[in-house]
């Protein structure tokens, strides 16, 4: 069955609907289902997306291609709506680049089926569901009518309150109110109304977009709160003229997010000077900014004479939302149709928030927030909010699924808000996560809403007969899918750890477990490693436990396990309910965490696919237990990685070999501990600042940081050489750590030079990754694909931008010139440069080396290595996939290759013994 993914979109939430997309297309069953990837540009254009772009880590990555950008200085990617107005010629040719256009005609031609992974306005507001109505075409979720009702707050609210059910006191200002009013009194009239916190929210956007609290009766915050839910901005020129360029830069990058700034392109409105505002005629062309570079020109250029400039996103809101605050206990909560067409809940999971609002990144950014499902309260209220979310999915006819949000308080006050009825699928999203719990894995969870996505289009009276067909088609094939699962390759996914990039490990060990479990080739068994470097605990871990939302809580889940700790009852009922559904696309219960040897795993499963970071996994010791048992593993061998996993070794013989690498040494804890003020000066001595710290033997992205001045040396020093697990919080500070940044405790780091432009034409950062394999006589060849040039926001690039959907910003391939022919030149030595490090330090099966790149005026290429990952991260949006898909390699595809090469090294291996 051709099934059509619509993904992308000209919402806010386009990047998290396009990292959902990819979601879909990759873990659709591949012996039912031939996925037909749809992309939706910011102008609605449907595009048949050329595969390979599907696995860039943003849509800036690739849409607009950089051929069609304007020439700009600023460090920023665009969106298509930036490019300004665009014949529909000008907008095909830029679509040629990527796909091809499909007009809504030729839709039906394309697919069988549509899987509508699109959020928002456009997505989830019934606009998608009646054209594919109107062409006859079955998709996935609720239908025109409920779509209209689940993207409107408001209406929403109207409804709950009509029905006399239980939702937070609410008002809604409309703009032409808010522009009108005084500020100060409509702030009284609504605490008077509704008290404090007020809780605002953009009517019609996602649960997380627009969103603020006020917490005071502060008119200056509240007036921001208005805004961002109207998706303007107002600047004031004392603040603009006391920011640096930088500064400025920052402010205009956070200002152009769609996620949590406004957005372009923006009406700009003057105020204190003798100007238009454009009140009571059409804007001018002048006013309307698409570009981020044209909008801090035009910034500059009106703060010379106005006291105070308005930005309105030309897409905003003509309302706000303003709630009462809830005081509760937050979950969400899936339902789905069953078999029957009944509403069925999903076990709710409560969210544990770091921060005080489940903001965007809360949502999306693993680690952040805590997902603990189901939320922690006795079966009985457990079971009131499963009947009252499916009371409230029957009140709004939603169909197939939808995800309710809302609050408990502790008198066991429900309020039930925000029901969506697309989820974001990201692979650790509530939508997998709870599914999880009644034992279906992504791949079987969308094959379930497939088909009941049928069952509900033909209810509903879409050509019944050919639907039918459809259905009994499908039926047909999922039974006969079960009967191939034991001829199927096994092959463990190690994940998890102890180091500090466990959490993105198990993010790449969740991918590599999805793309071979939808293939027909494999059968990936999800294994957990924990414990300390004088001993690994293997866990076979259950599709529920292995979707928790980091290791930490996968590690929590083991414990109270070992520890006798009892299924939660509401989870024995809500698997029971669930069997039909079950018993038809998993075949298999639900389990428990279990504790598996290293002579059991090899009696259990072929092969190993290692997707650890840092220690243990990169430095060898997991490699020689797997030989012990002739488990073939990914990867190079043991010797190889006990030599990339040191920074200050691997940089020593690359050195020898003649290659380019930054001047470096050794800082010790002993030397710090004897007398810090001589390590410092002796520091100082060797390099200037700003030079670069980071552990020695650990991920590519833990604890590195730009050190500009002493008390950062001191900070740094102090927080890696301290005792206590906990950090200094002073000193966390002035090293500027992120929310739950974590930092590692070391007995030494390594110290390193700066690498910087030194009067280059044109300097960059990229990260290459390569592919070995073995020729016809036993040689071992080195496929070197084309770099990706990373963008860094901070510093240094940061462990989101390198791993996390949506947040890094990579093109590949990398820009080292504008001519092709000398593009490909420099690429061609650069990567020249790359076979080499591989060659020295004997890298096998893949890697992933980054550097940075000097061209000088003459041509003359410079490439200095910063470090080789010899097991790179594999989640969804790094770009090492971007690299083998210009290869020709799906990610599937790569992953095989990998296993494939570690499989005849073996074979090798044991020849010779």
């Amino acid at each position: 069955m051709k099934i059509g993914i619509f993904f992308g979109g000209p919402s806010r939430e386009r990047e998290i609907s396009f990292a959902g997309g990819r979601t879909v297309y990759d873990n659709l069953d591949k012996s039912l289902f031939e996925a037909v990837p749809v992309f939706v540009d910011s102008r609605g254009n449907f595009i048949l997306l050329d595969w390979h772009y599907i696995y860039k880590g943003t849509i800036r990555d690739f849409y607009p291609p950089v051929s069609a950008l304007p020439a700009s200085t600023l460090p920023v990617q665009v969106y298509l709506e930036s490019l300004g107005e665009l014949t529909q010629d000008e907008q095909d040719r830029i679509i040629g680049e990527v796909g091809r256009l499909v007009l809504s005609h030729e839709l039906r031609e394309l697919m069988d089926f549509a899987f509508l992974a699109l959020h928002g306005p456009s997505g989830e507001d019934g606009a998608i569901q009646g054209l594919l109505e109107w062409y006859g075409i079955p998709y996935s979720g609720s239908g025109i009518l409920p779509s209209a009702f689940g993207i409107n707050k408001v209406a929403q609210k109207k409804l709950l309150k009509a029905l006399d059910r239980p939702t937070p006191n609410f008002r809604v200002v409309t703009v032409e109110e808010w522009d009108a009013a005084d500020p100060a009194a409509t702030l009284d009239y609504l605490v008077r109304e509704l008290g404090l916190p007020l809780v605002f929210k953009a009517p019609r956007q996602g649960s997380s977009i627009g969103v603020s609290i006020l917490r005071e009766a502060d008119a200056t915050k509240f007036a921001a709160a208005v805004e961002r839910s109207l998706f303007r901005k107002t600047v004031i020129r004392a603040e603009w003229q006391n920011l640096t360029e930088r500064d400025k830069l920052q402010w205009v990058q956070q200002l152009v997010d769609i996620r949590e700034g406004i957005g372009l392109p923006v009406l700009v409105e003057v105020t204190g000077v003798k100007a238009a505002t454009f009140e009571n005629e059409a804007p001018q062309p002048e006013a309307i900014i698409y570009h981020p570079e044209a909008l801090l020109s035009a910034l500059d250029k009106h703060f010379k004479t106005a006291e105070a400039v308005r930005l309105t996103n030309l897409d905003g809101e003509a309302q706000v939302l303003v709630e009462s605050f809830v005081n509760g206990r937050e979950f969400s909560c899936i339902v789905v149709e069953d078999a029957d067409g009944k509403p069925l809940a999903l076990p709710p999971t409560e969210i544990v928030k770091g921060e005080e609002m489940f903001d965007y990144r809360s949502k999306y950014l693993p680690g952040l927030a805590r997902k603990i499902t189901p939320i922690d309260l006795p079966e009985t209220e457990i079971q009131r909010i499963r009947e009252a979310c499916e009371e409230m999915f029957e009140t709004f006819g939603f169909q197939v699924y939808a995800r309710l949000d809302g609050f408990i308080q502790a008198d066991g006050t429900l309020f039930l808000n925000d029901p969506n009825t697309t989820s974001g699928m990201l692979p650790a999203s509530f939508f997998f996560h709870q599914a999880a719990e009644i034992g279906l894995n992504p791949s079987q969870f969308l094959t379930f809403l497939i088909r009941t996505s049928l069952a509900a289009r033909r209810r509903g009276g879409m050509q019944p007969v050919r639907l039918a067909s459809l259905l009994s088609q499908l039926d047909a094939a999922v039974a006969s899918r079960q009967q191939q699962e034991c001829t199927r390759t096994k092959v463990a996914v190690i994940m998890g750890g102890y180091s500090s990039e466990r959490h993105i490990s198990v993010e790449s060990g969740r991918n590599i477990y999805e793309k071979l479990s939808s293939s027909v080739k494999y059968e990936p068994v999800p294994v957990f490693l924990t414990g300390n470097s004088q001993e690994f605990r293997l866990y076979v871990l259950p599709i529920n436990v292995m979707l928790k939302d980091n290791a930490d809580d996968i590690r929590e889940k083991i414990e109270l396990a070992e520890a006798g700790h009892a299924t939660h009852p509401i989870l024995t009922r809500i698997r029971h309910e669930a069997e039909a559904i079950t018993s038809t696309y998993a075949g298999q219960p639900v389990e428990q965490p279990r504790r598996i040897t290293f002579p059991e795993l090899a009696d259990t499963v072929s092969e190993v696919f290692i997707a650890l970071h840092g220690r243990p996994g990169e430095d060898g010791a997991l490699q020689r237990e797997l030989e012990q048992y002739g488990l073939p593993y990914n990867g190079s061998g043991a010797e190889s990685s006990s030599i990339t996993i040191n920074k200050f070794e691997t940089n020593r013989q690359l050195r020898e070999a003649g290659l380019r690498v930054a001047e470096h040494r050794m800082a010790s804890r002993l030397e710090w501990t004897a007398d810090p003020e001589a390590f410092y000066q002796s520091l100082e001595e060797q390099f200037s600042y700003p030079f670069i710290a980071k552990p020695a033997d650990d991920g590519c992205s833990s604890a590195v940081k730009k050190i500009k001045n002493r008390a950062e040396l001191a900070a740094f020093s102090r927080l890696i050489f301290r005792d206590q697990e906990d950090l200094m919080p002073a000193d966390a500070s002035v090293l500027q750590l992120g929310f739950k940044e974590e930092f590692p405790q070391k007995e030494a780091f390594l110290v390193e030079t700066l690498i910087a432009r030194d009067g280059a034409a044109h300097f960059l950062e990229v990260t290459g990754g390569l592919l070995t394999h073995w020729s016809e006589n036993g040689e071992l060849e080195i496929e070197v694909f084309e770099a990706s040039e990373a963008l860094a926001t901070g510093e240094v690039l940061s462990l989101e931008e390198k791993f996390l959907a949506g947040e890094g910003q990579n093109i590949t391939p990398a820009r080292y010139a504008p001519d092709p022919v000398e593009r490909q030149r420099i690429s061609e030595e650069v990567k020249a440069e790359l076979r080499r490090v591989a060659e020295v330090l004997n890298i096998q099966g893949y890697a992933r080396i980054d550097a940075f790149v000097r061209v000088r005026q003459n041509g003359a290429v410079e490439v200095l290595i910063i470090e080789v990952n010899s097991l790179p991260g594999m989640t969804p949006a790094t770009c090492i996939f971007h690299q083998t898909a210009l290869a020709g390699y799906t990610p599937y595809q790569f992953i095989d290759q990998i296993l494939e090469f570690g499989k005849q090294r073996s074979e090798k291996l044991e020849l010779k013994s």
